[in-house]
């Protein structure tokens, strides 16, 4: 059932927009967005895969967001506001920015907020008709979620951003008398959130407008699971493993492997699949098409766990303690299939995959991933087997030099002992003195239709440029690049090698 989107020989970058320059000390939809798709398109390059675009919350981290359907406000380009005529030049704060090349959450969460007020505040004194017009087909369309978003969202901030088994009983439980009496005195706020994701989904329209136009295909990506603290969970707790007091009985994670030897503990709550199927998967139907209407090509992490999922009790510590519990299958995306037709899907099936996982992944069409750092330093017989050496990579696949989870391939090959990367480099057949670009050769040349890097391995970046350590909190989705001669020098060698391998 794949789409004729991922059948295509092409080739691409993974670079999230917070990592953009910008000099509001976040990445955003702003200018930089725009240059970086005309890099792309300048050298070669027909896709663009980001993370997920959420509302970030405890860590930063895009896998971990509020909401399921809802943009990140930290994305929203002050400069293209004053270009919308909501904000004015003269109205923008002074921006206080620690280190251009590090996000600072605290400050810049602060300055965006300021920023989006100034533009409700605009938008309340002085109505453009055609700026209200486009707000309430906006409501329309995505009433469905933003209503209670919003909602949501209205008493976080209420409540200190606490999360929402923090706050008291009535609100914790959604007391109908309470809940509506909220809404009711409540409905400035609640409105400034709705046009704060207004303001989110323009800017991104307007940037996927301009990436079509530019022959650039955005690849998004979902995490299979929401967060504990969602407007997902909270506004319906009872498709979710919950108890009476709406804590948490089981929570997502995988066993022990590649990246941690106690596993790793999300935290996330785990689904009621079987309440799921009574009605017919709506949730996931609405999810899955709403993502594929902000991008062209969607990643779905942690595919695996569709077929089994790692189950542990909320009360251990560690991953380590758990068991597989089956998920709803082939089933899940059948339905789907029937609501939605052909999907233009990339699954995630990295870690523990079993011949059920396989079966799963061949029934969907879907092409699923291969990542070269996981291809070496295996003993013999699993070395000529391993799905992730290049020679064995299939075409329906999508083949990385490393994903957002990894180390950059740099770091990583200097990290290995002597023998490991003899082994890379006779396998290679190189000096190993680009080692980085030796191994992006090896991708691009793969029968796999589609090849992505992220950009820390095109610029030959080290530890330095790392975007996340799986199982830790502090100093992840940090890393921002600046432009300079090097992104310029790299743009015209993997323009060359794309030519030359006729992606």
């Amino acid at each position: 059932m794949k789409s004729k989107e991922i059948q295509q020989r092409c080739s691409g970058i993974l670079l999230h927009p917070t990592s953009l320059p910008s000099k509001y000390g976040i990445g955003d939809l702003g200018i930089q967005a725009y240059k970086f798709i005309d890099y792309l398109q300048k050298y070669g390059q027909t896709l663009w895969q980001i993370l997920p675009l959420g509302p970030t919350g405890y860590g930063n981290s895009p896998y971990q967001c509020f909401s399921a359907f809802a943009g990140n406000s930290l994305l929203i380009s002050p400069q293209k506001l004053v270009e919308m005529n909501i904000v004015a030049e003269h109205e923008l704060p002074p921006i206080k920015v620690k280190d251009k090349l590090r996000i600072d959450y605290e400050s810049v969460i602060a300055y965006k907020e300021e920023v989006v007020d100034i533009a409700f505040d605009n938008f309340c004194l002085n109505i453009d008709a055609i700026l209200l017009n486009n707000f309430r087909e906006f409501l329309d369309s995505h009433g469905f979620w933003l209503d209670e978003y919003a909602l949501f969202m209205s008493l976080k901030k209420a409540n200190n951003m606490r999360p929402w088994n923090e706050w008291a009983d009535s609100f914790k439980q959604r007391e109908t008398t309470v809940i509506e009496q909220w809404r009711e005195e409540k409905k400035t706020e609640i409105e400034r959130v709705k046009f704060t994701q207004f303001l989110f989904f323009t800017q991104w329209k307007m940037l996927k407008d301009y990436a079509k136009h530019k022959h650039v295909k955005l690849v998004g990506d979902i995490p299979i699971f929401v967060a504990y603290d969602s407007v997902d969970v909270w506004s319906n707790p009872e498709m979710y493993y919950l108890d009476e007091k709406m804590d948490l009985l089981y929570v997502a994670g995988v066993p022990p492997d590649y990246f941690s030897t106690t596993g790793q503990r999300w935290g996330n709550p785990l689904y009621r699949w079987a309440k799921m199927k009574k009605n017919g998967f709506k949730w996931w139907i609405k999810r899955i098409k709403h993502n594929l209407e902000q991008v062209d090509i969607l990643r779905i992490d942690h595919f695996r766990g569709f077929e089994s999922y790692w189950q542990i009790d909320a009360d251990e510590e560690t991953a380590e303690k758990g068991k597989w519990i089956l998920g709803p299958g082939l089933e899940l995306f059948q339905k789907i299939f029937d609501e939605l037709g052909d999907l233009p899907i990339i699954a995630e099936d990295l870690g523990i995959i079993t011949p059920e996982v396989e079966s799963m992944l061949q029934g969907t069409g879907f092409p699923g991933m291969n990542v070269l750092q996981f291809a070496f330093g295996e003993d013999e017989d699993e070395y000529t087997e391993n799905k992730y050496l290049p020679h064995n990579i299939i075409e329906n696949s999508v083949v990385y030099t490393a994903t957002h989870d990894n180390q950059t391939t740099l770091a990583w090959f200097e990290s290995l002992s002597t023998e490991e990367q003899d082994e890379i480099l006779e396998y290679t057949k190189t000096s190993g003195e680009d080692i980085v670009g030796d191994l992006i050769k090896l991708a691009w040349e793969s029968a796999a239709n589609m090849a992505i890097i992220p950009f820390q391995d095109l610029l030959r970046l080290g530890s330095e440029a790392r975007m996340n350590v799986p199982g830790t909190t502090g100093n992840n989705w940090e890393w921002r690049f600046s432009w300079n001669k090097q992104t310029e020098e790299t743009g015209k060698e993997i323009l060359h090698l794309t030519s030359a391998c006729r992606r």
